[in-house]
């Protein structure tokens, strides 16, 4: 059984950058894809990025990409998301997921672990 924290959300002004992390515990952190998601108020979770257990093939949503860059740090057992360039559309509930399968998926069924979130509000 994995345990997933996040950390690092903020309140931030537009164009800023920001570092989340997810440190895991209770398993073998390489043998997971790790992913990061999304969340506002009456929507869906939404795939942001994702990152292979070696930490090769990242993949992204369309709105971020560029902006965005996940990273993993296999000895550390913990995934970054480095957010760059934030805009209040950013704004929400962060989640980091964790799948031990080797697809990144997109779609929060195949993630069987998540963290408890971390909130990044971006000001206008």
């Amino acid at each position: 059984q994995v345990q997933l924290v996040e950390s690092g959300g903020s309140l931030v002004q537009a164009g800023s950058s920001l570092r989340l992390s997810c440190t895991a515990s209770g398993g073998t952190f390489s043998d997971y894809v790790m992913a990061w998601f999304r969340q506002t108020p009456g929507k869906g979770r939404e795939f942001v990025a994702g990152i292979m257990q070696g930490g090769d093939f990242p993949a992204y949503e369309d709105s971020v990409k560029g902006r965005f860059t996940i990273s993993r740090d296999n000895a550390e057992n913990t995934a970054y998301l480095h957010m760059n360039d934030l805009t209040p559309e950013d704004s929400a509930v962060y989640y980091c997921a964790a799948n031990p399968a080797t697809v990144i998926w997109h779609t929060t069924p195949h993630y069987p672990y998540w963290g408890q979130g971390t909130q990044v509000t971006v000001s206008s």
